[in-house]
């Protein structure tokens, strides 16, 4: 059986034509919006069961209306108007939160006592907690010390989300913030966090925590990344 499994990165419709844009748009056969109707409804059914959620997405929705200026001029006249940062607090206040929970990368830490000011200036109560927490030795994983990533060092600290989820947990967080948590590790908090969780920033040791940069140069400086990496 043939797997129409969705691809819509790839869709081959220009985007003011597709149909998950505009009444009888086009699609392609593996088109989500086409072939999962019954998906969407179900979608819809468990938004409606659930008060609380519904409210987290409608709150959502007009988060994303207000981080645009120029809406009453029609879409070509939008334009962006608030940082990630200022988002994350407005939607907070939107939910009613006070109490967050802020997971950070020991290497952000200058940049998460600046993200812990902004949220407390702004009335916000933050529980953050460093990936380092708990001073767990990386042979508890069984590594060895030629994993370390300083080698030279018989012991070594471990990065430990999913202790920084039970500690968020713990402290009765409203809503979750990742702060540069390593790939892997930021799905681990994901994972065994209660509250929801949000993303600030992700981990790019390389292009100082902005991933699309390396995108963004994909047909220059970064067009190695055309060939499957050895």
């Amino acid at each position: 059986m043939q797997d129409f499994h969705p691809e819509c990165a790839v869709c081959p419709y220009d985007w003011s034509e597709r149909y998950c844009r505009k009444e009888g748009g086009k699609g392609p056969k593996n088109c989500p919006s086409l072939r999962h109707k019954a998906l969407k409804e179900r979608s819809l059914e468990l938004l409606r069961a659930d008060p609380a959620l519904m409210n987290f997405a409608t709150q959502a929705s007009l988060q994303e209306s207000a981080g645009y200026s120029g809406r009453e001029k029609g879409y070509a006249n939008i334009k962006p108007a608030k940082p990630r940062i200022q988002e994350i607090v407005e939607f907070a206040k939107r939910m009613e939160y006070h109490r967050l929970g802020m997971a950070f990368c020991i290497g952000l830490r200058k940049e998460a006592e600046v993200v812990h000011k902004i949220f407390t200036d702004n009335g916000l109560e933050l529980v953050s907690i460093c990936c380092k927490a708990g001073r767990t030795p990386k042979e508890a994983i069984g590594l060895t010390q030629a994993d370390h990533v300083d080698p030279s060092q018989e012991k070594e600290t471990m990065c430990n989300p999913v202790l920084q989820a039970l500690l968020a947990n713990e402290h009765d967080v409203e809503l979750n913030v990742l702060m540069g948590l390593c790939v892997g590790h930021d799905s681990l908090f994901i994972k065994h966090a209660e509250a929801p969780v949000t993303v600030l920033a992700v981990k790019d040791r390389l292009l100082g925590h902005a991933p699309l940069t390396a995108v963004y140069q994909y047909d220059a400086y970064y067009r190695n990344l055309k060939c499957p990496f050895a």
